[in-house]
């Protein structure tokens, strides 16, 4: 009967891309006669002796945009009614036209209009008006509940098979996620299957008598035809038919997404696929013929960007294709492609993304242009040759007169066209395709069935034996710059990754404003002498190589992943950037500006306020640990810091023999080596500042610090004390003995406060990693009205530890298995052996300490984990500081006689008159 809905409307843009061709309409144009009858119907008639036929096309303008939610369909099923039959005539109303001769005889119902065609010799034009005429004057008395239920179940099979179809489904997601829930082009033209088993007679009735009258309906003859012989038939058959009533319009109705959306659908299909869809303008807007040939640019044909990239250069996609629907009141334009069998959705978008980035930054080329001109043009040539059908004469003339008022404003479009330049096709495309998109990912549902036997489920399986793990081989050399250098070769993928890993970090603001070395850091690949940031991260993402600098408490590190192949060429950016940072004055403002805002905004966060807070509070004034644990620093001195301040920070901390290289990936010390020699050669070895991390007095008694955060729903809670430093003692067994306290949601603190008590979403305790005395703390967000009892819980925790509860040799099996069983997936990746290599060379841990490690863990002992405790823990000497709102929770919490309340503010500063009980 009919196109399916889906191929219709995906298939739009090229019958409109006839319609409006880059061609004068000079020189081809469609002669027309207009008519308008005293009922309101509108007769367009085209004279075209060539060939003994006649075309006629009628349009009623009434589409699914005329349905509401809950009684979608109608138009659609209204097409198929029309074919069975009239009062006058009730038989298929095809039978006598084909044994006449018809060709090209359908009928096509869209979202603003239903249309029906028949091409007929010119001696049957008499018959063809009869039967257009009866249907649409004299239908009803022949529309049963025989004939509704009958069509009905054409039109639900009709949607099972188009829906069936591989990506069936796919438009009916486009429309409701591209268009808001209720604009009417937010349901498919062919209606739900709910809506379509409730359509009542009554309701397909009342539907033929508002929109099926003459007044809204345009009929167009094209033909061997005189103009004053088509309308006198025309009269003659049509013009006693009643008009209908009055019928509301919307004028214009263009959607665009405030941003993007993403869907992700299985479907019965081969290959995966893509859509990219956004908002578009409707059929008249100037905008339309300038996406049209964007369009082509992107994704007409094989000559298209798109193509010529997914399909042939990077070989993702086997399939691209791109449409734009511009109909009465809006449309859309889609991007689709197949992926390849065995490449990911993510290289196709990514290809994708970066070919329409492109585009819309450099607009087409004048060649590109006018190709795609010219492709128009030829499809609007072809066309016309007809005077019939799709894209003929009499559809070009029916569209344009129902879509806008106006037969000839094809003549517009060709003029818009003629007139497009790079830049107007470039402006276009940014106001639309610049906006919000819809993606979906239709992806292949497997094969799948159930297995005809089930597992024994009378007892849990146990393992029996684990895997064995090696830590990976590492050689140790020295450049003659005197840089340390370590490498372990990792050859399953050709990636290197290079970690350049400075004795400096935030401990040594100690010797600058706090936060110096975190925007030094942050400023050292924002330009050297020879490149720009820009071209930095232009030239890194042509390698394909990523590079990150930033600092941690003790250390600054200065990270590459390259590809092997690249290496030499990412090699030179990197030793660029660490020995030859400009520091300009515009990149430092900006970072600036955002270092404050961070600072800001930590010192709304509970969490923030109180890492912010507890370092000095825990090592004093002189300290190089004193500085806020987030290494942000603080408003004042971030504001001070200079661009000599950061040259500075780099022309002191950053020497060789201040530093030590850890590579890892595929390459060799004999390999690296030379290269590294060669790329740090200028680099030159001095002292450096000896940074404060001595030991730290412990204190007499407890105390506690509040800062006041009126309205909290929520305190957070940090107790802690100062612990021995990393490498300091039986490392294994604090780790562990920290494991089983509040390491863990397995562990004791985590289920108490929130397993058992549900006064916490998740409470912990951990040691920092430090070269100098480490903090030791646990901590836990609470609800408001059980701070004072959360407090007293981690007391007791901390304290039963080491007396009346020490840890279980259930306990210690439990931190055991988890602490060796977990080996094989702990280095999986290069990056994660980087880290363990990081620990053994920054603490002085012995180069075996993971090659031993699950044997010793697995030989701990009881009483070491008490040891553990012991010299981590310190019940007495505790030093607590909680934010949240004081008023609530300061009376509760002197219950507890904790010692000395000290009320600070977000900068860590005692406010007068509130340190004294």
């Amino acid at each position: 009967m009919k196109l399916s809905h889906v191929a219709e409307a995906l298939s739009c843009a090229a019958a409109f891309l006839m319609l409006a061709a880059g061609v004068r309409a000079a020189e081809v144009d469609i002669a027309f006669t207009e008519y308008t009858l005293d009922n309101g119907l509108r007769l367009i008639v085209h004279e075209d002796t060539k060939a003994p036929i006649v075309a006629v096309n009628i349009w009623y303008h009434v589409g699914s945009k005329n349905e509401r939610p809950g009684k979608t369909g109608f138009a659609h099923l209204f097409e198929h009614l029309m074919f069975n039959g009239s009062e006058n005539f009730n038989e298929e109303i095809r039978k006598p036209l084909e044994r006449a001769g018809v060709t090209g005889m359908n009928g096509t119902t869209y979202f603003d209009r239903t249309n029906y065609f028949e091409t007929v010799p010119k001696n049957v034009l008499d018959m063809t008006l009869w039967l257009e005429s009866d249907r649409m004057g004299h239908l009803l008395g022949v529309v049963d509940e025989a004939k509704l239920t009958q069509e009905r179940g054409v039109v639900q099979n009709e949607k099972r098979q188009s829906e069936n179809q591989p990506y069936g489904q796919a438009f009916n997601h486009i429309l409701r996620n591209v268009f808001p829930p209720q604009h009417p082009y937010s349901w498919s033209p062919i209606g739900s299957m709910e809506d379509l088993d409730a359509a009542s007679l009554e309701d397909v009735h009342e539907w033929f008598k508002t929109y099926y009258g003459p007044n809204n309906a345009v009929i167009v003859i094209a033909g061997d035809v005189r103009p004053e012989e088509a309308l006198e038939k025309v009269e003659h058959y049509f013009g006693d038919i009643q008009p209908g009533p009055p019928i509301a319009k919307y004028d214009s109705w263009p959607a665009k997404l405030d941003g993007d959306k993403r869907e992700v659908l299985q479907d019965r299909v081969p290959q995966a696929r893509l859509y990219k869809v956004w908002g578009a303008p409707n059929y008249a807007s100037a905008d339309t013929e300038l996406l049209q040939l964007a369009d082509g640019v992107l994704g007409g044909g094989k000559n298209s960007r798109l193509f010529e990239r997914l399909v042939y250069t990077d070989q993702v996609a086997t399939d691209v294709s791109s449409s734009l629907m511009a109909v009465e009141i809006g449309g859309l334009y889609l991007l689709q492609a197949s992926a390849q069998p065995g490449a990911s959705l993510e290289a196709v978008e990514r290809a994708m993304d970066e070919e329409l980035e492109r585009f819309l930054e450099e607009g087409p080329t004048a060649e590109e242009l006018e190709r795609v001109r010219t492709e128009i043009t030829s499809g609007f040539i072809r066309g016309v040759e007809r005077i019939g059908g799709f894209g003929g004469k009499s559809d070009v003339l029916a569209e344009n007169a129902v879509y806008t008022g106006d037969p000839g404003f094809f003549r517009t479009s060709l003029e818009r066209l003629e007139r497009a330049t790079p830049a107007s096709v470039k402006a276009a495309a940014n106001r639309w395709l610049s906006a919000g998109a819809y993606h979906l990912e239709v992806h292949p549902y497997p094969q799948l069935q159930a297995a005809s036997a089930g597992a024994d489920r009378s007892a849990l399986p146990q393992p029996s034996e684990f895997p064995d793990v090696d830590f990976e081989e590492f050689e140790r050399s020295r450049l003659d710059n005197g840089m340390e250098l370590v490498v372990a070769r990792r050859t399953a993928v050709p990636i290197v990754n290079l970690n350049l890993r400075l004795d400096a970090g935030y401990a040594s603001d100690q010797f600058s404003e706090p936060g110096t070395a975190n925007l030094t850091m942050s400023m050292l690949d924002e330009g050297t002498r020879d490149r720009s940031a820009l071209e930095i991260s232009d030239e890194l993402a042509r390698l394909g190589a990523q590079l990150v600098a930033g600092a941690g408490l003790d250390t600054s590190v200065v990270f590459l992943n390259s590809l092997k192949e690249n290496l030499d060429d990412s090699l030179a950016i990197y030793s660029d950037v660490i020995l030859n940072p400009a520091f300009p004055e515009h990149e430092l403002e900006r970072l600036r500006k955002t270092t404050l805002a961070q600072i800001a905004q930590e010192k709304t966060q509970p969490v923030g306020i109180a890492l912010r807070v507890l370092p000095a509070l825990m090592y004093g004034d002189d300290h190089a640990y004193s500085m806020p644990l987030t290494g942000s620093g603080t408003e004042e001195a971030v504001s001070r810091i200079t661009r000599e301040a950061l040259v500075q920070h780099h022309r002191t901390w950053f020497k060789p023999d201040n530093a030590v290289m850890i590579v890892v990936g595929d390459t060799t010390m004999d390999e690296i080596k030379p290269k590294l020699e060669k790329a740090f050669a200028r680099w030159r070895s001095g002292p450096v500042p000896q940074k404060n991390i001595a030991d730290v007095a412990e204190p007499d008694r407890e105390q506690v610090f509040i800062v006041d955060r009126p309205g909290s729903e929520q305190s957070i809670i940090l107790v802690g004390n100062v612990a021995p430093p990393v490498g300091q003692g039986n490392e294994i067994a604090i780790e562990s003995m920290n494991e089983i306290l509040g390491g863990s949601s397995s562990a004791r603190i985590y289920s108490n406060l929130r397993k058992d008590k549900h006064w916490s979403y998740g409470a912990y305790s951990l040691l920092l990693p430090a070269k100098g005395p480490r903090p030791f703390i646990a901590y836990a967000p609470v609800q408001t009205d059980k701070t004072m009892e959360s407090m007293a819980e981690l007391k007791r925790e901390l304290a039963e530890f080491l007396g009346d509860n020490p840890a279980t040799d259930d306990e210690l099996q439990r931190v055991i298995a988890a602490s060796t069983l977990s080996l094989p997936g702990r280095w999986e990746t290069m990056q994660a052996v980087a880290g363990d290599i990081a620990e053994i060379v920054t603490y002085d841990l012995p180069d075996d300490y993971w090659n031993t490690y699950a044997e010793r863990v697995r030989g701990l002992s009881l009483d070491e984990l008490t040891e553990a405790a012991q010299a981590v823990i310190k019940p007495e000497k505790l030093l607590w500081v909680v934010v949240g709102d004081r008023k609530v929770i300061e009376p509760r919490i002197r219950e507890l006689e904790l010692g000395d309340i000290t009320l600070l503010d977000t900068d860590g500063n005692v406010i007068p008159g509130a340190a004294a009980n």
